[in-house]
C-alpha cells in the first residue's frame, strides 16, 4: 500500500475469508444437489394443476412481457406548439393514440417549445448586440 491505496489486484487483508466459505454460499452448496429433483418435482406439479408451481417456474425461465404501445401517425395542425399540445391531448381523449404516446408528444412539445425559445433568444441578444457595435 502506497498513498493509501493499494495496488490493483491485490487484497486489501490477504489473511482474510476465502471466496465461497462463508454460510450464504455453504447454504447454495446444500441445495444445489436437490435442484434436478426439485425442478422435477415443481414441473410434476405444475402438470397436476399447481398454479403456484407453474407461476414459479415461468417467473424463472419466462421474462415477463412489457407493454408495447404501438406507433400512431398523428398530423399536428400547423400553429401554435400551444394548438399542436391541444391537438396531441384531444386525440388521447378520443382513444386515437395511447395516453402513453401523448405524454411523450406533450414533453417534446414542451422540449421544442425551450428550444425555440432559446432560439429566439440568442437571435434577439445578436441583433442587440450588432446594434449596440454600430453605435
Amino acid at each position: 500500500m502506497s498513498g493509501g491505496r493499494f495496488k490493483p489486484g491485490t487484497s486489501g487483508n490477504p489473511a482474510g475469508r476465502k471466496p465461497g466459505t462463508g454460510e450464504v454460499a455453504k447454504l447454495r452448496q446444500g441445495i444445489a444437489k436437490h435442484i434436478p429433483a426439485i425442478t422435477r418435482k415443481l414441473v410434476q406439479q405444475a402438470k397436476a394443476g399447481d398454479v403456484q408451481a407453474a407461476r414459479l417456474l415461468f417467473e424463472r425461465v419466462i421474462p415477463p412481457l412489457k407493454a408495447a404501445e404501438h406507433a400512431s401517425a398523428l398530423p399536428l395542425p400547423d400553429g401554435t406548439l400551444t394548438q399542436q399540445g391541444r391537438a396531441v391531448l384531444a386525440a388521447a381523449a378520443a382513444g386515437e393514440i395511447a395516453a402513453g404516446q401523448a405524454a411523450q408528444l406533450v414533453a417534446a412539445l414542451s422540449a421544442l417549445a425551450s428550444l425555440t425559445g432559446t432560439d429566439e433568444l440568442a437571435a434577439r441578444i445578436a441583433a442587440l448586440e450588432a446594434r449596440h457595435a454600430a453605435r
